[in-house]
């Protein structure tokens, strides 16, 4: 099941404020022997999240999202994702039941006053979510069809982030871990290995195949970077294939490279 990461904001495009939540994630998930299939930078526009947010609900993908789910003007996620399923918003029962713990345990003044009716907004999700615990202020993020809400706010999302992971996401996790091995190779050009790597495939469904070739490297110059990922067992096999088919292709194999999650 693929697993995307939407990154959402006008303030990170623009430059206003740098991104956090990539290499987190990505270290989060490494924790975990998870990967990202797919990341995306999305600005506070509403068309522009609704049609995303419908493309992977449309896909089937498992995403993780991170901000626009406040409650001022430029907060669009929330409606975004209900047109994109075509439902209904409503308020939460559960989501507003913390909203108001907070604004007494806050001493935020009179729960029915005009501002923190606003605050209790930021309850409101699309029909038939469920709610992700946010351990910083209480106030939660929502999922629904496998799409996981968080605030953009680091110190918020990356908890409610592990939550997601360690419950919801618990069976994709790799108790094994993920390995990726490669070789370094020259004499070759990456239309002659193609074929072999599309074969590789084919005939070992657990990895997957890559090919980096680099015009001007400081060490080995022209070259390509070429290999195998994915379950440990499934990589050793494979990668054994792989080493055969280039030899068969006279190409030159001049270092072997691993990593391991």
């Amino acid at each position: 099941m693929p697993l995307g990461l939407y990154i959402i904001g006008d303030e990170i495009l623009s430059g206003k404020r740098q991104d956090k939540h990539f290499s987190k994630v990505q270290q989060l998930l490494a924790a975990r022997g998870m990967q990202l299939q797919w990341a995306q930078y999305l600005g506070d526009d509403p068309q522009a999240l609704e049609r995303a947010l419908r493309a992977s609900f449309e896909r089937g993908d498992t995403v993780l999202s991170c901000g626009g789910i406040g409650a001022t003007p430029d907060d669009h996620t929330r409606a975004a994702s209900a047109r994109a399923l075509g439902l209904p918003l409503q308020l939460h029962p559960q989501a507003a039941e913390l909203i108001r713990q907070r604004i007494g345990a806050a001493a935020m003044g009179d729960p029915d006053s005009p501002l923190n009716q606003q605050r209790l907004q930021m309850g409101v999700f699309p029909a038939g979510s469920d709610i992700i615990p946010n351990p910083y202020n209480q106030i939660p993020g929502y999922f629904l069809r496998d799409h996981y809400f968080v605030p953009g706010f680091p110190v918020m999302a990356w908890p409610m982030i592990e939550w997601v992971l360690d419950t919801r996401l618990r069976a994709l996790q790799r108790p094994a871990g993920y390995l990726e091995r490669g070789m370094i190779v020259q004499g070759v050009v990456e239309s002659e290995i193609t074929p072999l790597l599309e074969g590789i495939e084919r005939e070992h469904q657990a990895v997957k195949v890559y090919s980096l070739p680099s015009v001007d490297d400081p060490q080995w110059g022209r070259h390509i970077e070429v290999g195998v990922k994915g379950d440990p067992a499934a990589v050793e096999q494979a990668f054994d294939s792989l080493r055969q088919g280039l030899l068969a292709l006279r190409a030159a194999i001049r270092t072997e490279t691993v990593r391991s999650i």
